[in-house]
């Protein structure tokens, strides 16, 4: 039973105790409080033959008139005292006879003489009670306050792993750079009769999902050592001292527990340069870094704590944090290739009642960009779609639309447009299309549909064969022909333009001017960077560019940035001016069917040329 509880219903039962007892104590104080009679007038009483009889009741007297009427007389005595008491005031033995008056005398009640005790004793228990408690409660959120500066960290024993290497898949490098860090925590005799010193710290680098936290885990997990875990902004409070006192209430409990693994995650939260806050230098965030900073440094060699961080945002880190000695490695965690999908694929697929013919191979060159996190949520929502589909099985195609609902967002066919509307849409994405097949160097359509999903009334999904790291000229300024088709082909269609290509002529400018600016692509302001990019480190983001060229420069970047836009629409004109038989047929066919493969796509217009590989553009709307 819930201990909680028992105590409150003990103090609610003394209570009503309590109360009950002061009732009691009250109703005979006031039968006792009505004493108006005397000695002297009990004596007149009983000389004018007036007195029936006389109780004894305890510690009172009550008199009985011979009309019925009852009086309490004001005397703590006994009955034989009384008696003297009355012949001394001139009463008779024959007044005082028995059969004038009856002299009655009650034996004393165990019940009221223990509710009498009960009266006095109970009320000041109960005040004992209350007091206790109340300042029993006080201690309670005085200990509160004394263990505001304890570690908050959550520690996991390495007796029963539930997370290894075998659990992380798509990062074989970061497994390797990381083994070391296992061996030395299973055999440091063997590292340090060589004089090798461990790496005191390790920070995991990588995009969001990459699996760093998970990979912090497994280390523990193969080490079989406790995990100490806490995020970086667990450290820092309003109260100015409490960060600090945490890092060191910390890395106590780690130094107690040793050897064991510290990992402390988003530590961009606290550990970002110093001096660069917005309340100035001296802030509770510095402190608290400082005191971090002690702390890594202050290890001894036999100590066996190993420190693990993990941030998507190394570069607004504080230098100090980064040296060596304190976090000597950095293991990065890249996006993982077509192999890497696979592997994570089949770990999150394990256990899964997956259909025979699922091929993770097609899946995983179909989901390039994909982190390990996007792969897990792509293998949930198709466990999603099988069983909102009553399927015992999760088929190719749940995980194929599965890809489309976490590139773009779910279907809406709910959507109500006009037959006009649903034409535009139609021509819109076949232009796209049209376009990107004809291209040498742009990626092969996967698919193409009018289908309104997320924000983008329609899409048209290109995926590359193989994953690339480098982005070619010939290859940008394919994707920027192919995002203008859909704006070419209402122009071409229509004689009128929409608001449709909205992203696509944004995402065109930007790809313009950043060849022209940042990768020194353009044969007009050749091999130079334009601009230095100015960043607010306590922000974490670029707030604006220091213009480091002339008004005379910046009219040659906007003229080159507008001369590879325009060269790319008339090139995705004259494409679908000499295709105009493909993009008719295609906008037709996705008029009747909504969603056209890649399969039927390339029946409809076979790509003139072979395709090269390239790098993903996911949604061209």
């Amino acid at each position: 039973m819930n201990p909680t509880r028992n105590r409150s219903s003990l103090i609610y039962l003394l209570l009503i105790v309590a109360i009950v007892s002061m009732v009691v104590y009250n109703f005979r104080q006031q039968s006792t409080g009505q004493e108006s009679l005397t000695i002297n007038e009990l004596s007149a009483a009983i000389q004018r033959g007036e007195v029936e009889r006389i109780i004894e009741d305890e510690d009172r007297l009550e008199v009985v008139y011979r009309g019925g009427e009852k009086r309490s007389l004001s005397h703590k005595e006994s009955s034989a005292t009384l008696v003297e008491q009355l012949k001394e005031l001139g009463v008779t033995t024959e007044q005082l006879n028995p059969e004038v008056i009856k002299l009655e005398i009650k034996p004393p009640s165990a019940w009221l003489n223990v509710a009498t005790i009960l009266g006095y004793i109970l009320p000041f228990a109960f005040l004992a009670i209350v007091f206790w408690f109340v300042f029993r409660q006080a201690q309670g959120s005085n200990n509160a306050a004394m263990s505001f500066g304890k570690s908050r960290a959550r520690m996991f024993t390495g007796d029963q792993p539930s997370v290894t290497f075998l659990d992380v898949a798509g990062v074989e490098e970061a497994k390797e750079e990381l083994q070391e860090v296992v061996e030395f925590l299973r055999e440091p005799e063997k590292f340090i009769s060589l004089g090798a010193r461990i790496p005191k710290g390790v920070l995991l680098v990588g995009p969001p999902g990459t699996g760093k936290t998970l990979l912090a885990k497994a280390v523990s997990g193969e080490a079989g050592v406790p995990f100490f875990s806490i995020s970086g902004s667990e450290f820092v409070e309003m109260f100015v001292g409490v960060g600090a006192s945490r890092v060191r209430d910390l890395f106590d409990q780690a130094k107690r527990h040793s050897p064991c693994i510290v990992f402390v995650d988003e530590i961009d939260a606290v550990g970002r340069q110093r001096g660069a806050g917005l309340g100035g230098s001296h802030d509770e965030r510095e402190q608290t870094l400082n005191q971090m900073l002690v702390e890594m440094d202050g290890f001894d060699t036999d100590t066996n704590v190993i420190i693990m961080a993990a941030t998507n945002r190394p570069d607004i880190l504080d230098p100090a944090l980064l040296r060596p000695g304190r976090f000597d490695r950095r293991v990065v965690l890249d996006r993982p290739d077509m192999r890497g999908r696979e592997a994570i694929l089949k770990v999150h697929t394990k256990g899964k009642p997956l259909d025979p013919v699922v091929d993770l191979g097609v899946l995983a060159r179909s989901t390039p960009g994909f982190v390990g996190a996007d792969l897990e949520n792509m293998v949930n929502e198709g466990a999603i779609l099988a069983a909102r589909r009553n399927k015992k099985v999760i088929g190719q195609s749940e995980l194929e639309e599965a890809i489309e609902r976490v590139i773009a967002g779910p279907e809406r066919k709910s959507r109500l447009i006009s037959e006009e509307e649903k034409r535009i849409v139609a021509y819109h994405e076949a232009g796209h299309a049209v376009v990107m097949n004809a291209l040498t160097e742009a990626d092969p359509v996967h698919k193409v549909s009018i289908i309104a999903r997320g924000m983008a009334g329609g899409y048209t999904l290109t995926l590359p064969e193989e994953d690339r790291t480098l982005m070619g000229r010939k290859k940008m300024i394919s994707d920027m022909v192919g995002l203008l088709g859909g704006r070419a082909a209402e122009a071409i269609v229509f004689d009128d333009i929409t608001s449709g290509a909205a992203n696509d002529l944004e995402r065109v400018t930007h790809v313009a001017r950043t060849m022209v600016t940042r990768l020194g692509m353009s044969s007009q302001l050749g091999p130079m960077v334009y601009g230095q990019k100015e960043e607010l480190i306590f922000l974490g983001r670029e707030i604006s560019e220091q213009r480091d060229y002339s008004e005379a420069v910046a009219e040659e970047i906007d003229e080159e940035v507008r001369r590879l836009v325009s060269d790319a629409y008339e090139r995705a004109v004259q494409i679908l001016n000499e295709h105009r038989q493909f993009l008719d047929a295609v906008a037709q066919r996705l008029l009747e069917v909504e969603t056209i493969s890649r399969e039927e796509f390339e029946s409809i217009f076979p790509p003139p040329v072979p395709k090269n590989n390239g790098t993903p553009m996911p949604v061209a709307a």
